[in-house]
């Protein structure tokens, strides 16, 4: 009997020091009430003479930890390797990490504690939809930069703050690029939509519909879940009910595999199954059962394999020292971390030694001639933070990812 690999919900964290993660539920008092945004920034909390200090509420034990852990182990993995040169300027880098859980509770007592307690310089790569939007006003009335977000919802980068920067394209338009994609090239003009019932799956709801409309098409249904929730037999054969021939995913790693493997059970095998960013990863391409077979996923980095013989030497030799620090193969989340903060590492050192947040924010808009060691460019702009523009699409094929275009738009 063929069993369906699932995410276990207590990743063990690697590469994590002492105080340097769990959350701590003892929150300090708010920033002064007068305090404006430009003030705050130029109080330069987070920078010594010798560290600056960094900070993330992030998923390392929930529904979404193979985000968190992933992201947060390629982002050390750059700075360990700038502190071990020196650092920049002559600052070491200290990451702080806060497990959220994928709770907006937890993320909002975390975030006060880096805020206010640790005083962190910026905030770097948080994961989640719903935990970056709960704690962002208060973020940004303390002065404290968003920087690249573990999320594409638009909220991320819209309305223009100067405290926000992304690394990677929005849900919304990676799935409006594959309502586009697919009714144009493979003629599924009968989309459905499965989503999780928050503010990110709300994101492909409205993405879908938007460009459904474009294009004089119709949603012929939709199903909404909870993280929650395990079993997905009933909504698979509502939505098999209503005709769809391609179905837009807002889920994240777990759930799409219970919805793939539910639809594989039924023998529904004539639909294209399209998810995005969030639901890319080994585990789905991994299953036994096969169930992820054909799945597809518009996503702003394709993920590498170490045997691949087009790799590049840097890339195959930062895959191996990536297995050899922690033990397992590096998928999108930690190629995101590792670029993330890579990035930070450019804007600091263009921001020079009498560092600011003005400084630094004006040193993120300067980078438009940035191209990371996968060989993608992020370009950044005074009124243009979003970095990256264009979505990549991937298919599962026998057990692997297997990247067919690496330029789609809508």
């Amino acid at each position: 009997m063929k069993r369906v690999v699932l995410i276990a919900a207590g990743l063990v964290l690697a590469a994590c020091g002492p105080g340097e993660s769990g959350v701590d539920d003892a929150p300090t008092g708010p920033a002064d009430a007068g305090e404006t945004e430009v003030a705050a920034a130029n109080e330069v909390n987070g920078v010594t003479d010798t560290e600056v200090v960094l900070g993330t509420h992030t998923d390392l034990s929930g529904a979404i930890a193979i985000w968190g852990v992933g992201v947060l182990n390629g982002a050390r993995m750059r700075f360990e390797e700038v502190n071990e040169a020196g650092g920049v300027h002559g600052r070491t880098i200290r990451y702080i990490a806060e497990d959220t859980q994928y709770q907006i509770p937890r993320a909002i007592s975390a975030a006060n504690k880096l805020i206010h307690r640790d005083k962190i310089f910026a905030m770097l790569m948080a994961v989640g939809t719903p935990t970056n939007n709960a704690v962002m006003q208060e973020q940004f009335e303390a002065g404290v930069p968003n920087i690249f977000p573990g999320s594409g919802a638009r909220s991320m980068v819209e309305p223009f703050n100067k405290l926000m920067f992304s690394q990677h394209g929005t849900y919304y338009d990676e799935i409006r690029a594959a309502v586009k994609y697919f009714a144009e090239k493979e003629g599924r003009t009968t989309p459905c939509v499965m989503y999780l019932n928050n503010e990110y799956g709300l994101e492909i709801v409205e993405g879908a519909q938007d460009q459904a409309a474009e294009m004089g098409l119709e949603i012929a249904e939709m199903a909404a879940y909870k993280i929650t929730d395990s079993e997905f037999t009933a909504p698979v054969i509502r939505l098999r009910g209503a005709g769809c021939n391609l179905v837009l995913m807002g889920s994240v790693h777990r759930d799409t595999i219970l919805i793939l493997e539910a639809a594989r059970k039924l023998g529904w095998d004539d639909v294209a199954w399209v998810g995005n960013n969030a639901a890319y990863g080994q585990v789905i391409a991994d299953q036994e059962s096969g169930s992820g077979e054909g799945y597809y996923a518009f996503v702003h980095m394709a993920k590498i394999y170490e045997d691949d013989e087009t790799l590049t030497e840097v890339q195959r030799d930062w895959m191996r020292r990536y297995r050899e620090k922690y033990g397992e193969e590096a998928g999108l989340p930690a190629m995101e971390g590792y670029r993330g903060a890579d990035l930070v590492v450019v804007a600091l050192e263009r921001a020079g030694r009498d560092l600011t947040r003005e400084k630094f924010v004006a040193a993120m808009e300067s980078i438009n001639d940035y191209t990371d060691i996968f060989g993608y460019k992020v370009v950044f702009g005074p009124d243009d933070h979003k970095g990256v523009s264009e979505s990549a699409l991937s298919v599962v094929r026998n057990g692997r990812w297997v990247t067919l275009d690496t330029s789609i738009s809508y």
